[in-house]
C-alpha cells in the first residue's frame, strides 16, 4: 500500500480528500492534518511514502515543507495539490524540490497518474502547469542584478523587501504565516546568495543591484 499524507488548512476539502484518496487502489490515508505545524511530528512517527500538501497555508507553506523535508525525509515524495496555477508559485514549488504539482480542479484519474508516478521516481505535473510553465518560458524570473547572482525564490524576495524596511525576524514570520525558523532559513540562503555576512549587507545590495523597489 501506497502510504498518504494528506494537508490542507480547510477541513471540509481535507475529509473529501480522504475519501477520495482511499478509493484509489493500493493507496492508503494514513493521516490528515489542517495544522502544517503538526507535519514533522507526524513523520517521526508514522511511515509516509508521499505528501500531499496545499500550497499556500497558515504558518509552513507548502514550498516550505518541500524545503525543509527533502533535508530530513529525502525518500518522501512531496505532491503539491493546490489552486495556484500561475508560473511564479510553479517556478518557486520546482526549484523547492517538489516531486509533483497538480490542480484542485483535477480528477481521480489524474490523482491516481500522478501517486504512480512519484512512486516510479518520476515527477508529475499537470497539463495545464505545463502549459503555463511553457507560455512564460521567454519571462524573466530573476530580477538579481547582475545575472550571476543565484536566482532568488518570490519568497526570497519578498522577505529581502521586508527586511530593507527594518522587520524583525518575527515580524517577518507573522506577517507570511510562516515559522520563525523558516524566516532565519530564508534569511541564510539570502546571505549566500547575495554573498554578503549580514542584513546591512543584504540591504546595501538589494538597493544597489535594484532587488527592491
Amino acid at each position: 500500500m501506497i502510504k498518504i499524507l494528506l494537508i490542507d488548512d480547510h477541513q471540509v476539502l481535507l475529509d473529501s480528500l480522504r475519501l477520495l484518496f482511499n478509493s484509489i487502489e493500493n493507496v492508503e490515508v494514513v493521516g490528515t492534518l489542517n495544522d502544517s505545524r503538526k507535519v514533522s511530528h507526524f513523520l517521526n512517527d508514522v511511515g509516509v511514502d508521499i505528501l500531499v500538501s496545499d500550497l499556500h497555508m497558515p504558518f509552513f507553506s507548502g514550498i516550505d515543507l518541500a524545503l525543509q523535508f527533502k533535508k530530513t525525509h529525502p525518500n518522501l515524495k512531496i505532491l503539491l495539490l493546490t489552486m495556484a496555477e500561475d508560473a511564479q508559485h510553479i517556478r518557486e514549488a520546482l526549484r523547492a524540490g517538489v516531486h509533483g504539482y497538480i490542480l484542485k480542479k483535477t480528477g481521480k484519474e489524474e490523482l491516481h497518474t500522478a501517486i504512480l508516478k512519484l512512486m516510479d521516481g518520476k515527477k508529475y505535473y499537470s497539463e495545464a502547469v505545463i502549459e503555463e510553465l511553457a507560455a512564460t518560458a521567454d519571462e524573466d524570473y530573476n530580477d538579481a542584478r547582475p545575472e550571476t547572482i543565484e536566482h532568488l525564490t518570490a519568497r526570497e524576495v519578498e522577505i529581502l523587501k521586508l527586511i530593507t524596511q527594518e522587520q524583525s525576524t518575527a515580524e517577518i514570520a507573522e506577517k507570511l504565516f510562516i515559522s520563525i525558523s523558516t524566516v532565519e532559513t530564508h534569511r541564510a540562503n539570502l546571505m549566500k546568495k547575495l554573498n554578503v555576512k549580514s542584513a546591512i549587507g543584504m540591504v546595501k545590495f538589494a538597493i544597489k543591484h535594484g532587488l527592491v523597489d
